[in-house]
């Protein structure tokens, strides 16, 4: 396939002429920021890691840039982006490659299992984005609470939000949205991708992230029941775990339970592990 567009759209001077050209501007309020780093959109493709044949969606295309190594790569490519002035672009930056679609959509309003039927009937599905930042969490909570199971997710984020969704148990990084997630799927650090690989820069620095989908830590406890004990637990991060699961209930009883499940009261939430809130939820139900 034609290498077309793929230098070009790393090209600080022709993404400036092609926006240009077509009368628009970068946009603060859909997050966008262009990779200029001719290195990064095909590493980014390849450590997607999906087997050719998957389809891949992509979530926030900006000018194709990543599309583009995409295409070049996997089945099938489809695109949800809600900046209607980008479709132009897409429409120019993507001609070469008919394995390609762009749906203009808001991502988070989607029916996501009637999308996903639609435009990958029978084939295996992986996701891989340039995340826009500010609306990072949602979009990772949607896709991993949809029940779809994907291929993998490999996305980049702030550098902040990797070092929270890969953190260990009793790190200060670890919280809450590292135990939810933990219930979906294992995360990996790629690697990192600064500021000035960007136009325009953002202020922060970024990390490319796979998360990788697991079995849930038990199969004995409900999404729910693990989602309230972990939010209860890390409520008051420095409360101890006993206090902090109390709340509403018999406080002799809950540390009883606790106890009889191998955890200790006087832990902090954030020491316990997923298997060790799972085993704290179950020994909590009823109560």
């Amino acid at each position: 396939m034609t290498d077309f567009g793929a230098p070009r759209l790393t090209d600080i001077s022709y993404v400036k002429h092609l926006m240009a050209r077509h009368g628009l501007h970068f946009d603060k309020r859909f997050g966008q920021n262009f990779l200029i780093n001719h290195a990064i959109p095909p590493r980014i493709a390849e450590e997607c890691g999906a087997p050719p044949e998957c389809g891949i969606l992509e979530i926030g295309p900006g000018i194709g840039t990543l599309t583009v190594e995409l295409a070049k790569r996997y089945a099938k490519v489809t695109a949800v982006e809600l900046d209607r002035g980008l479709l132009p672009i897409l429409a120019e930056t993507l001609a070469p490659y008919p394995n390609t679609e762009v749906v203009c959509a808001d991502f988070l309003s989607l029916d996501l299992h009637a999308f996903i039927e639609e435009h990958f009937p029978g084939m295996e599905v992986a996701v891989c984005a340039n995340l826009p930042y500010y609306i990072t969490t949602p979009i990772i909570m949607k896709l991993l609470e949809s029940d779809l199971r994907f291929h993998s997710i490999t996305v980049m984020v702030q550098r902040e939000v990797a070092a929270r969704l890969c953190a260990k148990p009793a790190t200060p990084e670890y919280g809450a949205i590292t135990a939810e997630v933990a219930w979906y799927c294992s995360v990996k650090k790629l690697f990192g991708v600064s500021a000035g690989s960007f136009i325009p820069a953002p202020k922060v620095e970024s990390a490319v992230v796979r998360l990788q989908p697991h079995d849930p830590p038990s199969d004995e406890v409900t999404r729910e029941e693990y989602r309230k004990t972990v939010t209860a637990a890390f409520l008051q991060r420095r409360k101890k775990l006993g206090n902090a699961l109390a709340v509403g209930r018999d406080k002799k009883e809950v540390a009883q339970r606790l106890l009889s499940a191998g955890i200790d009261p006087e832990r902090r939430g954030e020491t316990l592990s997923p298997a060790e809130f799972a085993a704290a939820a179950l020994a909590l139900r009823g109560l």
